[in-house]
């Protein structure tokens, strides 16, 4: 036709390759259109006309809006041109409002950066190379965020500009549409957003606290986690519901309690003594109590709970010889000794009084509301008032006709159990009346010759735990029937069991006699969950007594305290 390519509004279709003759780079001020045609003055006047509106990195133009034409057609493409605009003016909008922070848009030699503002990764290849030099984003996807496409891109599409505005806004609202979702689920009733949670589980409530800082701060909600919390291990809730932790937070607990659940500690010493002893302790107030020979001793805790004061802040003394068993209640600590003598003590003062309760050593010892109930080995259980003015006056003197190794009073003060040595024809687990001190019924009616109760305790008025020499712990439910127990958990090894503790849910720890073995159980379950051994075969000790709380688990044998730390792994 004898038209040359610039009268048709055509670059150079080697422009922009490498290898090819390629025209210099044009100023940022001048659109490729500029290049080959005179400026108009129709452009510039609706140009003048449009709202103020942020520059962005300039945008070859063919003809109106990237269509190819004559110049003599461009006044036909004004309008659709200003329509292009208002279309990329909004998707910069919303991209602002949802994102806040866009893509860095590419220029000659520039850098892009993200969400975060760092560098951009490589450069773009030799076929997406154009004359603006635009480098790759983080997001790998090699274009320009302005909404134009690059030199290369036109030159593989064939059609100058065949980006259009259309297409930039579709991607700028895909792109807020994720900053979008999470703000329509925080528009929500906290009350239906509460409903939506509850059917979520542990770790679909961890994905979504990592949405937002407000669903983060939505996700710790106590009330989200107690369900969870009452189902896991260890978590400070009993089975009726009640929180024994109100001071730490439910989703806290239910992190640590999945160490429980795993077996994943950290074992160290707390304390250590030269000489061997038959260790019992309780946990208070942040406070340890331990009884070593004849005295009893208290330690402060450290803030972390996993280590102690070295040096005791209070001692109590008064037997003659070693403390057996002792328990607080009531600002009182109440003590049985090998010597026969029960000693009451005050806590918070020098307050200490003892006087003979038994023939022989006292073996084990109960206190509530303001009751003491004690078992001894001259085969005698005794009930005593703890007021101040009647301290020593029995009011009631049981004949066992057996060797009482442990005794527990039930939360209702009406009754209380006593396990015995098994050597006689009758159940070593038998329940009395608090108040006349007769025999109520009998526990169990299988157990073999010398199947001693070591501990019982109580976990409801009508439910308790007993273990000893028999290597089974055993579940008793009033309610039922008193001559079968409900579930039983056999010791793995044969080994007699010293003692036992209980958060009141899932969780059931016991003490073997070999090798120091502390044994974790989930109620759910018949098989022993996690086994850590606490001595070798040279100082092989029984485990005399056990503590724990939702973080840490302390162990009493013969020459040292043990601690398992589960928050600390």
């Amino acid at each position: 036709m004898g038209v040359s390519a610039p009268t048709l509004g055509f670059a150079p279709r080697n422009a922009g390759v490498r290898g090819g003759s390629r025209l210099g780079p044009a100023p940022p001020h001048v659109t490729r259109s500029d290049m080959v045609s005179p400026p108009l003055e129709e452009a510039a006047a609706a140009a003048s006309s449009a709202p103020p509106r942020v520059e962005r990195a300039p945008r070859p133009l063919m003809g109106s809006q990237g269509r190819s034409g004559s110049p003599g057609n461009r006044g036909a493409r004004e309008g659709e041109g200003g329509e292009a605009r208002k279309a990329q003016e909004a998707g910069v909008a919303r991209r602002k409002r949802g994102k806040g922070k866009g893509r860095a848009g590419g220029g000659r030699g520039g850098r892009g950066s993200g969400a975060e503002g760092k560098p951009a990764g490589k450069a773009a290849g030799p076929g997406q190379e154009g004359e603006g030099g635009a480098e790759e984003g983080p997001t790998g996807s090699g274009k320009r965020d302005d909404g134009g496409a690059g030199p290369g891109e036109e030159e593989r599409s064939g059609i100058p500009g065949a980006r259009t505005a259309m297409a930039a806004a579709a991607e700028d609202a895909a792109a807020a549409e994720p900053a979008a979702r999470p703000a329509a689920l925080c528009r929500l009733p906290e009350e239906l957003l509460l409903l939506i949670c509850s059917y979520l589980d542990m770790r679909a409530l961890g994905r979504l606290a990592q949405v937002c800082r407000w669903l983060r701060r939505f996700t710790s909600c106590d009330l989200l986690w107690r369900r969870i919390a009452r189902a896991s291990l260890n978590s400070g809730f009993t089975r009726l519901g009640t929180d024994l932790m109100t001071g730490i937070p439910v989703k806290e607990r239910v992190k640590v309690s999945q160490n429980w659940r795993l077996g994943r500690c950290r074992e160290g010493i707390l304390l250590k003594w030269r000489c061997s002893q038959m260790p019992w302790m309780q946990l208070e107030d942040g406070s340890l109590y331990i009884s070593q020979a004849n005295f009893i001793l208290a330690y402060q805790f450290r803030p972390d709970g996993a280590s102690l004061n070295r040096r005791p802040f209070r001692v109590f003394a008064g037997h003659d010889e070693d403390v057996c068993h002792f328990v607080l209640s009531n600002s009182h600590i109440v003590s049985a000794g090998g010597d026969g003598k029960i000693g009451v003590h005050k806590i918070h003062s020098t307050f200490t009084v003892k006087y003979s309760a038994h023939e022989q050593e006292v073996n084990c010892v109960d206190c509530k509301g303001g009751i003491i109930v004690s078992g001894s080995r001259d085969r005698t259980a005794k009930v005593w008032p703890l007021a101040s003015g009647r301290l020593g006056q029995c009011l009631h003197t049981i004949q066992t006709e057996d060797r009482v190794w442990s005794i527990a009073i039930s939360p209702l003060l009406s009754s209380f159990v006593t396990g015995t040595a098994c050597c006689g024809h009758f159940s070593p687990l038998r329940i009395w009346d608090l108040n006349s001190g007769q025999l109520i019924t009998h526990l169990g009616s299988d157990f073999p010759p010398g199947a001693g109760v070591l501990d019982v305790m109580y976990e409801s008025p009508s439910t308790l735990l007993s273990c000893g020499y028999d290597t089974y712990v055993r579940y008793w439910d009033l309610r039922t029937s008193a001559r079968k127990c409900v579930m039983e958990w056999e010791e793995p090894h044969d080994s007699t069991l010293y003692c036992l503790q209980t958060d009141g849910n899932h969780l059931l720890a016991t003490g073997s006699s070999y090798y120091g073995v502390v044994r974790l159980w989930d109620r759910r379950q018949r098989a022993c969950l996690h086994a850590f051994p606490l001595t070798s075969t040279p100082l092989s000790s029984p485990v005399y007594c056990l503590r724990f709380t939702t973080r840490h688990l302390y162990a009493a044998l013969s020459y040292n305290l043990h601690i398992l730390d589960f928050q600390n792994p």
